[in-house]
């Protein structure tokens, strides 16, 4: 039984608050985008999820302006537009994309008219990362895709797979010089190109970038993930702290996509291993889940854990959580329910 407490303290009557101080929920800090946007796929694999799942929508849907784009932040009433980007706006696509296969009317209509009115956009997206979540919700569709939802794929697949070819070197198995953030969302997308339409080309890209990442973040045979204080430039050795709840997960769900659409139980292997990082499996051998509140905390520091526990570390957890829950009993169940 996963633990939601965390989840409904951080939701208020609008959507997902974005920060906590320690566990205690700061209004003061606003809404995200982002955190919006994962907290409606949460709610979609909720069994009970759909009061949630209309407010986290709901909160989508007002936060897109009349001009077109969409809010990433707003915050004591204000909409704070010097912070919009296109990585949350290729966040709430997936997020939208997840929600029209919901079982709920509301949620699914409210999802495809968002989804409808700023894909166009996202073709001229340039963030490696804004194109991988666009690409990844387009593939997600349940329903078979257009002539034009396609050449969108392939449009997508080409602007990462040709950012590749122009970075790779002989060492060098990467779509950019540096390795940052999120960085499972690149080669799963191209997973799901080959997932939906047998794209060779998008199949060995995801292959190469993949593996190339799992040697370096399980290189002490157990997730070591890449710090956020200087993240790895090519050449140089990675960054240890801070490591965030946000990128356990994303080599998670990268390493799932790769078992589901090419097979390898060492992909389930290295899926269950991210797991288990947030239960203690970690650098320090401390677990991020507070079972006294049900949250998430923020980071592993060089001091221990931060002990906050805002959304995006809580909507990790969780979501690492309910992809695990579908393995319990058909792989590996004693190594899943070792860490739960």
């Amino acid at each position: 039984m996963l633990d939601y407490r965390h989840l409904y303290r951080m939701t208020d009557a609008h959507g997902m608050l974005q920060f906590s101080k320690l566990s205690e929920p700061d209004p003061a800090s606003g809404y995200t985008l982002g955190d919006n946007a994962r907290a409606l796929i949460v709610a979609v694999h909720m069994e009970d999820g759909h009061q949630l799942a209309v407010t986290y929508a709901s909160w989508l849907n007002q936060a897109q302006r009349y001009d077109g784009t969409w809010s990433n932040l707003q915050a004591l009433g204000h909409d704070i537009r010097a912070l919009d980007s296109e990585d949350s706006v290729g966040r709430a696509l997936l997020a939208c994309a997840i929600g029209m296969s919901s079982s709920w009317h509301d949620v699914q209509s409210l999802c495809r008219a968002m989804f409808n009115r700023h894909l166009p956009q996202a073709m001229r997206f340039r963030s490696p990362r804004a194109v991988a979540y666009t690409l990844t919700a387009l593939c997600k569709l349940n329903k078979p895709l257009s002539r034009e939802n396609l050449h969108q794929v392939k449009q997508l697949s080409s602007f990462l797979v040709n950012l590749y070819k122009q970075n790779r070197k002989r060492s060098w198995h990467w779509f950019e010089d540096i390795i940052a953030y999120s960085n499972g969302i690149l080669p799963q997308s191209l997973l799901c190109v080959y997932a939906r339409t047998g794209d060779k080309s998008a199949l060995k890209t995801a292959h190469d970038t993949l593996n190339f990442l799992c040697d370096i973040l399980f290189r002490n045979g157990y997730l070591n993930i890449i710090g956020n204080q200087g993240w790895m430039v090519r050449g140089k050795k990675p960054a240890c702290y801070d490591q965030q709840p946000v990128d356990a997960a994303s080599i998670a769900f990268a390493c799932l996509e790769a078992y589901q659409s090419i097979g390898g139980q060492h992909y389930l292997d290295l899926a269950h291993r991210a797991h288990r990082w947030f239960h203690g499996e970690n650098i320090h051998g401390l677990s991020l889940y507070d079972e006294t509140t049900g949250g998430c905390f923020d980071a592993l520091t060089p001091a221990g854990v931060n002990l906050n526990q805002g959304a995006e570390s809580l909507l990790a957890y969780l979501l690492c959580e309910q992809h695990a829950a579908k393995y319990v009993q058909k792989d590996q169940p004693a190594a899943l329910e070792q860490s739960s």
